[in-house]
């Protein structure tokens, strides 16, 4: 974990994202323990420094709370307790306040010990971790803060005078009229600007900033100058030429001053350089649009030595690689008389240049001529030990001793952000919509933050779309994405051709494949959330080492197993996968590839493994919904819904309600009322899908009054072992106990395991409706062994259930809490968000019997919410009902009759499984009614 006070204090977790703090007490709190990380702080001093020289009453408490929300935050570990006070259990260097004291130092003694190249990159890097006010968080740490300031003024001083002995004179003139004006009596940055001036040709312009100087010191001080600011008037009178002296030339051929800031690369910054210390080929490999190129060349200028930049993208031909790099050193071919070819092999002239020569040699844009590069680099590499080679590609050159550096899009903000500022991707959009004077607000920060999702996080492109707010507002440009290609069409005049536009970045990249390579890109997008490799293979008919060889080529990305396509680059093969002609077929392979995979996951979805399904299933939940999707958009209501119903378990296990019914509305919108023939049980599923949890209109109720018929509550299914289930929740138990009995033992024997386990539950369930209270906990009991013994966490859930309602009715509300704990543990080890919600409503009726109402109130809100997210209306309805219960009991009528009403509203009136929560519902009506009446 990284902690940032140099600005508002963040705490960054190990993926780099910003970890949610809380109030401002708790954010200084950090600060102050972040500026010692690694060492104890006394509670009077923290106390001091975050409440002030008069703290409150009670302020031992009030810091004890802050320590516990931070912790919270960052995890009990982090931040110690000690008799002494209290420690943040960090590396200083996670600090960046302690990280820029250490690179501000180096870099101080780069400068003393000659060398202004190094010291000017060190400095740089310690003042690019400043983010504002140093801790702007600890108001009432003002000496800490100051001693910090003064440091970064220093550093700030020392990072100018490197340049200065670079010989940047001019460059620096107006940042040093800045400075001086924002610190006048500096004197070290006044003497700087004499001798940036000095050396920028403006002697009289020196001198006059002397005698500003001066005059300032008198009237604010009554002193004279410094012994330094007076040194270098005089050489500015004597006009001394070492005062514009620079260090040791430096070559630095082909490297171009940059015309835009650089933003959200610091940490990869960090990693190249630390890499070309210690590996001689470092290769920066992502795809088209990352940022590879800008970032090799921030590299290099920060790099010590000489450098030499060779753009490769105008070469064609891969022999011509040998002379692009000479060229770029600036050696002339030397030509035999009479002839075109040169004197010597360019090779050898290369080998020859560069034998003793300490040079990094940058190989920019490599892919297109990735063999003839990678043969040139491992001959040059071996034959001259003085250099380092730093090159950029969507491909690995593939020699030995090669370091890749992969170049991932910038990072973006998740849609629930505390401030999405915070994240790269939206940095850079704002710093480019600036410079067409289009500001990022509040106003529309989430349509920008849309914007860089939609474009994955790809440098090029937004800064393609941030150009567009010359003519367009922000709303205009996200109300466009859907057509990128077009939109994103106006790149600068001078950049590279294939980076001017969006559509000529990756088509760049598609014309570097091989036809093979080609047909494999462009039948992945047929797949949504990624694809594994075997399943790519199955679906798209090549094998899998040309996706891998994709992944190699930096047109899809290998994240724990899956491969991706970025959403740019999935819409340009898209278009070409419907100009070859393959969508239809190829969209067939993959609704058939994943029909298997339903039906292989069902069978696994109730035995011990289900664990393991569940999470296979997760990663695939997106090509299952739109292999439904396509099956319903194209007319094969027959495939769609044999998916659909063997993926029902998993969905009504996860709770993905609102989703899956959709999914299920589209299948049966133009189907008649017969279902298809031989698919009885998958139509059934459809449409019992189709009504989860919501209020059916009239054509699917209608379909739901014929399913009473079609398939009666008794009906043992063949194939669709989960409407056992499905069924008794619609239509409710068979009226007939003893005749249920008598036809379970006679199908006993051709029963599964589950089946049979969820008949137990089912002679629970109906014995406690009849009132045989005892009998029928025998049976939950006997069905949760059951499932216990087939490793089934959700059957145990649903009996766990029945025990803790049973409880309930018949008084021992412990026992009844205690049983809908152990529910909810089961079904938390599922993840099944509908029914970890129905055991905290269970949990909420027990505590509240017992008397703890606020505990049973936090119960049924989490219920509610957890319900809402996942669209179960009963379920919600059922929380709801515990609210407005809990309102009646405080004497809060209205509160209580706006939440029955509001229950009322959510629960679905055709599943029988909804009857009780109705009939609480009319009950707290009922006696709202009498007490209104009465008043």
């Amino acid at each position: 974990m990284r902690f940032e006070i140099l600005g508002p204090a963040r705490a960054l977790g190990e993926d780099g994202e910003p970890v949610a703090l809380g109030g401002p007490r708790v954010r200084g709190l950090l600060t102050l323990l972040a500026l010692d990380a690694g060492r104890v702080i006394g509670a009077e001093r923290l106390a001091a420094a975050l409440y002030g020289p008069q703290p409150p009453e009670g302020v031992a408490n009030a810091l004890q709370a802050q320590v516990s929300r931070l912790r919270r935050a960052l995890g009990k570990d982090r931040v110690e307790f000690h008799p002494a006070g209290y420690r943040l259990t960090a590396d200083p260097q996670d600090v960046d306040a302690h990280r820029f004291e250490r690179l501000a130092g180096d870099g101080r003694l780069a400068l003393g010990a000659g060398d202004p190249r190094r010291a000017a990159s060190l400095l740089r890097e310690a003042l690019a971790l400043w983010r504002g006010a140093p801790l702007s968080d600890a108001p009432h740490a003002e000496a800490a803060a100051a001693g910090l300031e003064e440091l970064r003024l220093a550093a700030v001083e020392d990072r100018v005078q490197a340049d200065l002995e670079l010989g940047a004179h001019r460059e620096l003139v107006a940042e040093l009229r800045r400075l001086t004006a924002a610190h006048p009596l500096r004197e070290r940055m006044r003497a700087q600007l004499m001798r940036a001036l000095y050396g920028s040709g403006r002697q009289a312009e020196a001198l006059t900033a002397y005698a500003d100087a001066r005059r300032i010191l008198d009237e604010e001080l009554g002193v004279e100058p410094g012994a330094e600011l007076a040194a270098a008037h005089l050489a500015v009178l004597r006009a001394d030429p070492s005062l514009a002296a620079t260090a040791a030339a430096v070559s630095r051929q082909g490297l171009r001053a940059q015309l835009t800031s650089f933003v959200g690369r610091a940490e990869e910054l960090r990693q190249v350089g630390a890499q070309l210390e210690t590996a001689r080929l470092v290769t920066l490999i992502g795809s088209g649009g990352a940022g590879k190129t800008r970032l090799a060349m921030e590299a290099a200028e920060r790099a010590t030595g000489d450098v030499c930049v060779v753009q490769l993208a105008p070469v064609t031909d891969p022999a011509d690689v040998p002379k692009a790099v000479l060229a770029a050193l600036d050696i002339r071919d030397t030509r035999l008389s009479g002839h075109d070819r040169p004197a010597v092999d360019p090779v050898a002239r290369l080998l020859a240049a560069l034998a003793d020569r300490a040079l990094l040699l940058v190989l920019d844009n490599c892919e297109h001529l990735v063999a003839a590069a990678a043969e040139l680099t491992d001959l040059l590499l071996a034959s001259c030990p003085a250099l380092r080679v730093l090159a950029t590609s969507r491909e690995a050159l593939g020699i030995t001793g090669e370091s890749l550096l992969p170049v991932a899009p910038l990072r973006l903000p998740p849609p629930d952000a505390a401030n999405p500022l915070d994240y790269p991707a939206v940095r850079l959009f704002a710093d480019r919509a600036a410079a067409v004077r289009q500001p990022v607000d509040e106003t529309n920060l989430a349509q920008v933050s849309g914007i860089c999702r939609a474009l994955d996080g790809l440098p090029l492109a937004i800064e393609l779309a941030a150009a567009r707010l010359r003519t367009m507002s922000v709303g205009d440009v996200a109300a466009r994405l859907d057509d990128r290609f077009r939109l994103l069409a106006r790149g600068s005049r001078t950049a590279l051709p294939r980076h001017q536009t969006l559509r000529a970045v990756v088509a760049w990249s598609w014309d570097l494949l091989d036809e093979r390579e080609q047909r494999m890109a462009r039948r992945l997008t047929v797949f949504v959330g990624g694809a594994t490799p075997g399943s790519a293979e199955r679906v798209c008919g090549l094998p899998e080492e040309v996706l891998f060889s994709l992944a190699e080529k930096s047109l899809v990305e290998a994240v724990d197993g899956r491969y991706w396509m970025m959403e740019t680059i999935r819409a340009f093969c898209a278009e070409k996968l419907a100009e070859s002609g393959e969508t239809e077929v190829v969209r067939e392979a993959h609704a058939d590839c994943y029909l298997a995979l339903a039906v292989e996951a069902d069978g696994h979805m109730r035995k011990a493994e289900q664990l393991e399904w569940l999470a296979r299933l997760d990663e695939e939940s997106d090509n299952l919904a739109a292999a439904v999707r396509w099956a319903a958009e194209t007319g094969r209501e027959a495939l769609g819904i044999r998916i659909l119903a063997y993926s029902a378990y998993y969905w009504w296990m996860r709770g993905h309600r609102g989703t899956s019914a959709s999914l299920a509305d589209g299948l049966i919108a133009d189907m008649g009322s017969t279902p298809p023939e031989g698919l009885e049980e998958e139509y059934a599923m459809c449409v019992l899908v189709a009504a989860w949890g919501r209020q059916p209109g009239d054509e699917l109720r209608a379909r739901l009054d014929k399913l009473r018929s079609l398939l009666p509550v008794a009906y043992l299914p063949m194939r669709l072992e989960s409407l056992t289930m499905m069924l008794p929740m619609f239509a409710g138990p068979p009226d007939d106990y003893e005749g249920l009995q008598k036809l379970v033992a006679q199908y006993s024997g051709t029963m599964t395991p589950w089946s049979r386990a969820l008949t137990y539950c089912g002679f629970a369930f109906m014995l406690q409706i009849i009132g045989r209270g005892d009998e029928a906990r025998a049976e939950f009991e006997r069905a949760l062994t059951a499932f216990r013994a087939l490793g089934e966490r959700w059957g145990a859930t649903l009996a766990l259930s029945g025990l803790s309602e049973l409880a309930y009715e018949q008084g021992d509300y412990a026992a009844s809490r205690d049983l809908a704990d152990q529910g909810l543990r089961a079904s938390g080890e599922l993840g099944a968000k509908v029914d970890m919600a129905e055991c905290l409503c269970l949990r909420g009726d027990s505590v509240a019997r017992l008397g703890d109402l606020d505990g049973a109130r936090a119960d049924y809100l989490r219920a509610a919410e957890m319900a809402r997210r996942i669209g179960s209306g009963d379920t919600m309805a059922r929380a709801h009902v515990g609210l407005g219960e809990l309102a009646m009991l405080r004497g809060d009528r209205d509160e209580a009759r706006a939440l029955m009403e509001q229950a009322l509203t959510e629960c679905p009136g055709d599943w029988y499984s909804a009857g009780e929560v109705r009939a609480r519902i009319q009950a707290g009506l009922s006696e709202l009614g009498e007490i209104v009446s009465e008043r």
